[in-house]
């Protein structure tokens, strides 16, 4: 956007060609953010390509056409095999500003056309995908997507599914309600983290993560993906008794609907800036993503007074936080190998302080990304948080590059063993596929021993590294082989803390079979999965032996989990561990003597830390509890934890996850989530 011409220097031809290529542009930009989920381009940048257009269709209104970016709401009419649904009343997007400046200008219209100075209700405004949801005697009926504005998609099937959107009201009315499905920080990043270890292309941010579960034609997707939601908005207050937005709020949430409880009522503009200031210090302690506020005219009489243009209500405004962005150097690319050999780059740069932690690290996913941006060692290059939390690079700053500079070259060799990479048909990532690659057994027996596996308390990663530097281990059967004196040659290990591990590796022998399976590390096979697989065919053995069409009928499985399995115990080295595992006493066979936790659980396999005095239980209470919801409670705060829950007098815990970015819950928000999982 730099070096433009004013648009008040602008020859009609000259304006005519570039809304003709901002049109076009902003088009291309539109379907692949709002109908592929997969955008181009940062969110400022159409901002801002968005905003010239305005500026030039304003002095320019002969160049308008219907097809303009600027005469529609938001995406083209559903493409995705999603019934249409056709809204009783547009559902229009906001008007946007960028700087208090056009904040107060808004104000001043505003204001001139009330003749009057209104309240105003300031809101958070939710990065997610708006959606409308309608109401029959109080039971949910229906729910869509905006779509184009006036025709959406119809998603009921996976509204159904997101435990926070109520499926009847407190009161039994007649009511269409309209709000924000998101996905919550820790599920993006748990959702992007599985996506690149099966070898998919993670989602660019929350918000079109969000916007691909919901529209799935599976709805069992949707609910794995963990979405959330909240109302803040109907054409029907009168039905509820709300004269205001604040009290249409308090209305949503008596009626069951999830709000945001962060709004705030002003008298005047003059105090918005104290709430601005104040969310753009905490949007990144909030546990989901928010890209600035809706400052929204507080009284629905004069809502309606001030109307609605063919895309925005002239009584609300979204002022738009400034994309936080700094600029570094890349001076590596290192190359990991995960579990089931996915290599994936990281560039490590000159540290920065972004959105309030220091960053050195960003991953650049898989080779088609790392040369689609053409990152090269020595660049230097933009870098911001993706739903504020995953350090992205945006751009490189081609001007700075060195004259020296060479294209980055892919491997073509394991980083960690040597062996030839390979490029799995339908998969964006690279493979290690050599079984006995040491970075690929490390995974897999840090898998192996982990809480939602065979739950070897004591055998974590660095535990792990050891038994492997000292040779003591080769796959996840020689765990059962050791001893008490071989640990006891471990770093820090005495003789309580080995006789205390060595217990833990007996114990887990006894575990049923649905543990093991997942333990194993099969791509694709989570501990539902694994449950569903272990419950049908009952040991190990007939696992090993079943085909793909047996597995694939399994309600909840389907055949690419199927052909994973399959392959998996096709493999000679499987068979070999199959029965080294009977060898050394590991129970092949399922019990169904376990409670299972629910993977479909918030808590289900993230590490929490409680921290302060926690005033609703005692803590161990609230630690068993979000045990048997498949979380793993631990006592430090580290780079791998996912949650905090921070009680009254939180210390140097609470302080900690500030600084690496954590998510940190209050009392209040664990009891609400309780709650919703209850």
């Amino acid at each position: 956007m730099a070096n433009l011409e004013p648009v008040s220097s602008l020859t009609t031809d000259q304006a005519r060609q570039e809304i003709a290529d901002l049109q076009d542009k902003l088009t291309t930009y539109g379907v692949a953010y709002y109908e592929n989920d997969a955008p181009l381009v940062e969110d400022h940048v159409y901002d801002e390509l968005y905003s010239r257009l305005v500026a030039l269709e304003t002095r320019f209104p002969q160049f308008i056409t219907q097809d303009s970016p600027t005469q529609n709401v938001g995406g083209a009419e559903t493409k995705s095999g999603l019934s249409k649904v056709t809204h009783p009343e547009p559902m229009l997007s906001l008007g946007d500003v960028f700087s208090l400046e056009e904040l107060e200008e808004w104000e001043q219209r505003t204001v001139k056309a009330l003749g009057m100075q209104p309240s105003y209700n300031l809101e958070l405004k939710i990065d997610g995908l708006a959606v409308a949801l309608r109401y029959e005697q109080g039971q949910l009926k229906q729910a869509s997507t905006r779509g184009n504005g006036v025709i959406g998609e119809d998603v009921t099937a996976n509204v159904m599914t997101i435990d926070q959107v109520p499926k009847t009201l407190k009161e039994p009315v007649d009511i269409e309600v309209r709000g924000e499905i998101f996905m919550p920080k820790a599920s993006f990043a748990a959702l992007n983290e599985k996506r690149e270890e099966d070898g998919q292309e993670p989602f660019a941010n929350p918000r079109n993560a969000a916007a691909g579960s919901l529209r799935q034609l599976n709805p069992k997707v949707t609910k794995s993906r963990k979405l959330a939601a909240f109302i803040y908005y109907t054409a029907q207050p009168e039905v509820i008794g709300a004269n205001t937005q604040s009290e249409l709020l308090t209305r949503f949430a008596e009626l069951g609907l999830p709000t945001d409880t962060h709004n705030r009522v002003i008298g005047k503009m003059a105090e918005v800036k104290p709430y601005l200031d104040e969310y753009t210090q905490k949007r990144d302690q909030l546990s989901y993503g928010i890209d600035g506020v809706v400052v929204k005219v507080n009284a629905f009489d004069l809502e309606y007074d001030l109307g609605h243009t063919v895309k925005i209500p002239r009584w609300a405004i979204a002022y738009k936080f400034p994309p936080e962005e700094a600029q570094t150097v890349v001076r590596d690319i290192e190359w990991t190998v995960g579990r089931t050999g996915a290599v994936t780059p990281t560039a490590v740069m000159d540290p920065v302080f972004l959105a309030g932690t220091t960053v050195q690290r960003a991953s650049l996913h898989n080779p088609d990304y790392l040369e689609e941006k053409d990152v090269r060692i020595g660049d230097t290059v933009t870098l911001h948080k993706a739903g504020d939390i995953i350090p992205e690079i945006g751009m490189v700053i081609v001007e700075k590059r060195p004259k020296d500079s060479q294209p980055y070259q892919i491997p073509t060799k394991c980083p960690a063993c040597g062996a030839p990479l390979v490029h799995v048909e339908g998969e964006v990532v690279l493979r290690c596929i050599n079984p006995f690659c040491p970075a690929q057994i490390q995974e897999q027996l840090t898998h192996f021993a982990s809480r939602n596996a065979m739950n070897i308390d004591g055998m974590g990663p660095r535990v792990v590294a050891q038994l492997l530097a000292a040779d003591y281990v080769k796959d996840v059967a020689g765990i059962y082989r050791l001893t008490v004196e071989q640990l006891l040659k471990l770093d820090k290990f005495k003789e309580k803390s080995a006789q205390n591990l060595y217990n833990a590796i007996q114990a887990s022998k006894d575990n049923s079979l649905e543990r093991l399976l997942f333990g194993l590390g099969i791509r694709l096979v989570g501990a539902k999965a694994a449950r569903l697989i272990a419950e049908r065919f009952l040991t190990l053995p007939k696992i090993a032996a079943a085909k793909e069409g047996e597995i694939a009928e399994i309600d909840g499985i389907g055949d690419a989990i199927a052909d994973s399995v399959v392959q998996y115990f096709d493999k000679p080295q499987a068979q070999k561990l199959m029965a080294e595992l009977a060898q050394v006493g590991v129970n092949l066979e399922y019990r169904n003597n376990e409670p299972q936790a629910d993977e479909n659980s918030f808590f289900y396999g993230k590490r929490v830390v409680l921290t302060g005095k926690l005033e609703s239980s005692s803590r161990s209470g609230i630690a068993r509890w979000l045990s048997r919801h498949g979380a793993d409670v631990v006592g430090s705060v580290s780079s791998k934890t996912d949650l905090v829950i921070a009680g009254k007098d939180a210390g140097s815990k609470l302080q900690k996850a500030k600084e690496l970015d954590i998510p940190v819950w209050d009392e209040a928000e664990f009891l609400t989530a309780q709650r919703q999982e209850s």
